[in-house]
């Protein structure tokens, strides 16, 4: 009886694992998050899977064997209680497919308002208030210097979220 099952795949091969499934006739899903993170200095809009290295697949045990799933190249194991491989109720793929996963923001990206540490330059140690972004790959800070606020443009991978 078709019914869908939760496979843990090696590290960073999850899209090969499921072009290799889908290969054997075999029902895959990844839910996919797009938020919006700092990479590399500059505020980027990134779409990864929501649950990392997991994969939902729907296939019929009876005529594609679990080995046959275990031994494909990027698969590393069932997710399974017991001796059985776990099934994912059909209410729970219907849900994960139909929610909207978009605009989600990462929690290490500062947003306004949000306290900030600064690791790298003159101010090394101070903390500060995000205030807004400058640019692509710069943001502007509220400094407290002397008891007097200062707003100072700093680069973006020379701060972190407190």
């Amino acid at each position: 009886m078709q019914s869908w099952y939760l496979l843990y795949c090696k590290r960073g091969q999850l899209e090969r694992a499921q072009e290799h499934l889908e290969r054997q006739q075999v029902n895959c899903m990844t839910p996919m998050i797009t938020l919006e993170k700092m990479v590399r200095g500059k505020r980027t809009a990134v779409s990864e899977p929501l649950f990392p290295n997991y994969l939902f697949i729907e296939f019929d045990p009876e005529h594609i064997h679990t080995t046959t799933i275990s031994s494909t190249r990027g698969v590393s194991h069932f997710v399974r209680f017991g001796n059985l491989p776990a099934t994912v109720p059909l209410a729970v793929i219907q849900q994960l497919s139909n929610w909207p996963l978009e605009d989600v923001i990462d929690p290490d990206t500062p947003w306004p308002g949000d306290n900030v540490v600064i690791t790298d330059g003159a101010f090394e140690g101070l903390e500060a208030i995000f205030t807004e972004p400058d640019g692509e790959t710069r943001s502007m800070l509220l400094l407290n210097l002397l008891n007097k606020q200062v707003v100072q443009s700093v680069r973006n991978i020379d701060f972190r979220k407190a």
